[in-house]
């Protein structure tokens, strides 16, 4: 058939918005037929690079080469991929629909590679599913050669990640292991500096040491009012390096002298000011929550959120790193707001009080990235299927897209400055004079704070004091009273611990954490089109599964609510390179796939510079080992550590053996992953001779059915004759 077009979408749900475009479209197997138009999908990544088999965990095997690179298809898309290949067979032209970044389009690129595709391919970049922006997109069709540099970024970056994940951490497994560690030492360009954040926070918050500063804080009353006040540090002060009074005499001198005398307002304004509702959620922003309020774990937020939006059909694509809709979509929020009314009795009220009308700043086509954030969808199902975790996280979700409809929340703020002998002090007080969308948060409508201030650091404290009183009408000159004043000794205060809400969040900005300026800044410009991310590493859909993966391999904790480190993660961190252990090489990397995606460079340059790096690092560990602690159990013989070997004897089960060999042979059995001493053996009898050699028979335990015995020749493993045991005796046959 002639004049078919093939849409490939990235994503089921992205391939039934353009149907309903183009179609009427009838369902067929893996597709969806329009007529002219054929519409199919992937289901994310369909294809997996060809890593090296287990086999290969081998010094002379490394570094593994990934040049040339080859992928296979994944075992649960080789369907689909199929009938992708067969429509192929029945078009004329093709429309790339992956999502509009760098892995969408190295997605739908690499099975058009696959498939050896050599049709015309044009690309459809749509970042919201809503009919009229679909139907834009279709009306403004561009080559997909356009975007191959996109691709070739996207490609040179997987690649890379696997050639140094594979490489590095089979050569610090292999070096460890020498030295007696028990286990894999995973490395990754992530990963081990996600790691190494941990690591840092936990030394720093050990090794804090304590001083003191001091804060001057004064009683005033105004005309009646009362209110407290800080005092306003001025030159010649002396102060440390944080700018806070650091003298005692000095401090208790000024409370002194302002205690008790008449104070005069020097500046007094009262401003009003609205603040907007908190955007909708982003997976990240959804985790830092779900963290804070439930306990949850990212991924545990990632599989909910997946329930949400598959299989109850609640909530649109749950891996976004978007806080803004396009403003298409808000033509969609009295549905939208019916839903969660029906949905959530105790938003009814709320979602029903919603103004449809209202156009927060969340509306806003020009920041939205590939996709949306995460918002309801108008779906109504029986929400008593839900799981209680299910329903918590689709509140938050449905709470943050109601509050855009509500309005901003809005105050009187008093500034002022008061001064006593000379000596100033500054406050702020708030009066709210409509609550706005707070009536959706209660006592959590603070929690949206300006997201760059993620925790405080060593004993930082608050800048201007907020006071209780409504001062709002008061006026410069006004005479008052210091009623009492007191210089409070503060101790300084280590970095807090990380906790799963400030971790993440600090994966956003870890190029803080990258001394070279130059590079610094190269991954803080990565994210200018970021809302939320200031230079971070990894990517909302990744860094999860990242998380989880550092728990499961004992290099993270929980110690309460602190996310720590483990002593096997501490011994580790110290035996790696600095390129490891800091967040600069995804800077260095981003700035050639930006070489590469420009055109100014390729990928085979940039991989050949990263297989140099990693060659030099396996030559230094094959020549210099690791200097780590064995994490196993050590010889009883000579105390050098024991390591925990496959038995080639008996599949499935293991033993231990000395790392000394072959100058000690000391081994031994292994009962739940320990070593345990070998039993002695039977004694060998004198009276029962084994017919085939003439050797002593040993009785033995079956390792099959307990209770049971059975006879072997101690002449095992020369001769492998057994008997069978009949009343404690061997079976022997009958003398010829």
């Amino acid at each position: 058939m002639t004049g078919i077009t093939l849409v490939i979408a990235e994503k089921p749900e992205l391939a039934r918005a353009i149907a309903e475009v183009v179609g009427p479209g009838k369902r067929g197997n893996g597709y969806i037929d329009c007529g002219q138009h054929i519409i199919t999908w992937c289901f994310g990544h369909m294809l997996e690079l060809v890593l090296p088999p287990n086999k290969e965990w081998a010094w002379e095997k490394l570094p593994y080469s990934f040049m040339p690179w080859h992928r296979a298809p994944i075992e649960k898309s080789r369907d689909q991929l199929q009938t992708i290949k067969h429509l192929l067979g029945r078009a004329s032209r093709v429309i790339h629909a992956g999502d509009p970044d760098e892995e969408g389009q190295l997605l739908i690129d690499e099975v058009l590679d696959w498939a050896g595709c050599r049709l015309p391919v044009e690309r459809l970049l749509i970042n919201d599913n809503n009919p009229k922006i679909v139907r834009r997109a279709l009306d403004s069709l561009r080559p997909n050669s356009d975007f191959l540099g996109m691709s070739k970024a996207a490609e040179a970056r997987q690649v890379a990640d696997a050639m140094y994940g594979v490489n590095m951490t089979r050569g610090y497994t292999l070096a460890a292991q020498a030295r007696g560690h028990d286990g894999v030492l995973t490395v990754g360009r992530v990963q081990t500096p996600i790691l190494g954040l941990v690591v840092r926070r936990d030394r720093e918050h050990a090794g804090h040491s304590k001083t003191y500063f001091y804060q001057i804080e004064g009683q005033f009353l105004v005309e009646g009012r009362a209110f407290k006040a800080r005092y306003q540090i001025r030159p010649g002060d002396p102060v440390d390096d944080k700018g806070r009074l650091s003298d005692e005499a000095h401090s208790r001198a000024i409370a002194q002298a302002v205690n008790g005398r008449p104070a005069r307002l020097m500046s007094c304004t009262t401003a009003q000011k609205t603040r907007p509702a908190p955007l909708p959620y982003n997976l990240l922003k959804l985790q830092m929550d779900a963290a804070r309020l439930f306990g949850l774990k990212p991924d545990q937020v990632k599989d909910i959120t997946q329930a949400l939006r598959e299989k109850h059909r609640l909530i649109t694509y749950n891996r976004s790193d978007c806080q803004y809709l396009s403003e298409e979509q808000h033509g969609d929020a009295p549905g939208v707001l019916r839903a969660v009314a029906r949905n959530l009795a105790d938003m009814e009220d709320h979602a029903r009080a919603a103004d449809p009308a209202i156009k927060s700043r969340a509306f806003d086509s020009s920041k939205v990235s590939a996709h949306h954030a995460i918002i309801p969808t108008e779906a109504t199902p029986a929400m008593g299927l839900l799981s209680p975790a299910e329903r918590s996280i689709y509140t938050l979700i449905a709470r943050a897209y109601v509050a855009q409809f509500h309005a901003p929340h809005a105050y009187d703020q008093t500034d002022f400055v008061i001064e006593a002998e000379g000596h100033r002090f500054t406050a702020q007080a708030k009066v709210t004079t409509a609550p706005g969308w707070t009536v959706l948060y209660g006592a959590d409508a603070s929690a949206d704070e300006d997201e760059d201030n993620v925790g405080q650091e060593d004993g930082e404290e608050e800048g201007e004091q907020a006071s209780g009183a409504d001062l709002r009408g008061l006026s410069i000159g006004a005479a008052g009273q210091c009623r009492s004043a007191a210089a409070e000794r503060r101790e300084t205060k280590p970095a807090a611990l990380y906790t799963l809400p400030t971790l993440l969040a600090e994966l956003t900005r870890v190029a803080r954490h990258i001394k070279d300026d130059r590079l610094r800044k190269i991954l803080v410009e990565k994210d200018k089109d970021k809302k939320g991310e200031h230079g971070g590493i990894g990517t909302p859909a990744t860094r999860d599964a990242i998380i989880k993966n550092l728990f499961e391999r004992g290099y993270l904790a929980m110690k309460g609510k602190n996310v720590i480190s483990t002593p096997a993660a501490r011994a580790f961190y110290d035996v790696l390179p600095d390129q490891a252990r800091f967040p600069d090489m995804t800077a260095l990397w981003h700035e050639q796939q930006r070489a590469i995606a420009d055109g100014r460079s390729d990928i085979d340059k940039f991989l050949t510079g990263i297989a140099s790096h990693i060659a030099g690092e396996i030559q230094n560990l094959k020549a210099h080992g690791l200097d780590i602690k064995a994490t196993g159990p050590t010889c009883p013989q000579c105390k050098r550590p024991l390591k925990r070997w496959p038995s080639k004897q008996r599949p499935g089960s293991f033993y231990w053996s000395c790392t000394g060999y072959p100058d000690c042979k000391y081994s031994c059995d292994d009962k739940g992953g320990k070593p345990v001493p070998r039993a002695a053996p039977p004694p060998v009898s004198d009276q029962h001779k084994c017919h085939a050699c003439g050797s002593g028979l040993r009785r033995r335990p079956s390792p099959k059915e307990k209770g049971k015995f059975f006879w072997a020749c101690s002449g095992f493993p020369k001769c492998k004759q057994t008997y069978r045991d009949v009343a404690g005796k061997p079976l022997l046959p009958a003398k010829p």
